[in-house]
């Protein structure tokens, strides 16, 4: 797919906690198809400690008003200050990246499952599954109650379910805690995305099951190119840049031992 380097307009800042907060950046010109899964490389500007672009999952793509939502954590300097940005400022983005999520077909069962910032990609293609006759459930899951952010635009496409560590909501434990895996041969798909130790153990329940399923690494990047190699990963042929040959990857795809 062409990429392309363009000036974005923020049109709205929206602070969901203390940790996150949403970008909503609008284009001048119709934007290019954009897969749910693939991200995008935003340059930070007026920070001098932070010198390379940041990729960030896109979250959202609205069509009509040509505009791409960004959902960032608060993580470090560059993300620090993205939070302080103001609406009418531009930003410059290198997008769309990467190879995205596969659709299934009308009519079958797809079961999301995003752990943490890892729910970044998972309202896109929610959206897309929604809008092609796909059955959608979202699993969402993080430590706390307080963490929880935008479930109800989650609903707007599908079943929402939620696990907290703490048991605050939902039901209590990691999300491979909760009952819907003692049925996962009732899905066709699986998407999932968050951190690596829970898509590993999404991925050995799923391959129990039967159940095709597919994960989006969340490896370091720092080009988004495949020029640096710093986000290689090691796969059933060798190794691959995740910026370029993922970020998402069939679970065979990958040398995991699951």
């Amino acid at each position: 797919m062409k990429k392309y380097i363009q000036d974005f307009t923020v049109t709205r800042k929206l602070t969901l906690s203390k940790e996150y907060y949403v970008l909503d950046l609008k284009q001048d010109k119709p934007l290019p198809e954009i897969l749910p899964g693939q991200f995008a490389e935003l340059a930070i500007r007026g920070n001098e400690s932070v010198f390379l672009r940041r990729p960030f999952s896109i979250h959202d793509v609205n069509y009509e008003t040509n505009t791409i939502r960004i959902l960032i954590q608060i993580v470090g300097n560059g993300t620090r200050h993205l939070s302080g940005i103001e609406t009418g400022r531009t930003l410059n983005m290198v997008y769309p990246l990467g190879k995205g999520y596969s659709i299934i077909e009308t009519g079958k069962k797809a079961l999301l499952i995003g752990g943490g910032c890892g729910v970044a990609p998972l309202l896109y293609l929610a959206r897309q599954l929604n809008q092609k006759g796909v059955n959608v459930t979202t699993l969402i899951g993080v430590r706390t109650r307080d963490l929880l952010i935008e479930i109800e635009q989650y609903q707007k496409f599908g079943e929402v379910l939620i696990t907290t560590e703490d048991g605050s909501t939902g039901a209590k434990g990691f999300v491979t805690s909760h009952p819907l895996f003692g049925n996962l041969s009732r899905f066709d798909k699986i998407y999932t995305c968050g951190p690596e130790v829970m898509m590993k153990a999404i991925a050995k329940r799923a391959d129990a099951a039967g159940v095709n399923c597919e994960v989006s690494l969340e490896n370091s990047m720092a080009c988004g190119i495949g020029a640096c190699l710093c986000c290689v990963t090691e796969t059933e042929e060798g190794n691959k840049c995740v910026c370029t040959e993922g970020p998402v990857f069939n679970i065979k795809e990958l040398a995991w031992q699951i």
